[in-house]
């Protein structure tokens, strides 16, 4: 989705999902701010604009802040993960970006309907 991300993931202890978290939110927003600083993007400005301002605003970074504080995670060790799947899946669908789960290509949709999407998915 073009505002905000759904993963299923786990981690192995000693390891922690909150550290994950951080480290994935550091690593993305330094990669997506290289890319908009490098490739010709007609809303650069206003990108690196609303991100120096929420830095600003929340003193929470020093020059752009991308991805908000905090997170909405779901312990999936006692739910059904594929009803959780098969909901990411039709986020694009109910936001009426496409009509069929699969033909989103920012998703793993594809991946469960045998195709290959752009990211490495385990099945397990």
């Amino acid at each position: 989705m073009s505002n905000h991300i759904h993963l299923v993931a786990r981690v192995n202890p000693p390891d922690r999902m909150s550290d994950f978290l951080r480290d994935f939110k550091k690593f993305t927003s330094k990669k997506v701010l290289e890319a908009i600083q490098t490739i010709p993007e007609s809303r650069r400005k206003w990108f690196l604009d609303m991100f120096s301002f929420e830095a600003r605003r929340t003193q929470r970074a020093n020059d752009f802040k991308m991805w908000k504080d905090g997170n909405h995670a779901i312990d999936l060790q006692n739910i059904d993960i594929m009803e959780k799947i098969n909901y990411i899946h039709n986020n694009p669908v109910k936001a009426g970006i496409v009509n069929y789960p699969e033909h989103y290509v920012y998703s793993s949709a594809v991946d469960y309907a045998g195709g290959k999407g752009l990211v490495e998915v385990v099945i397990v």
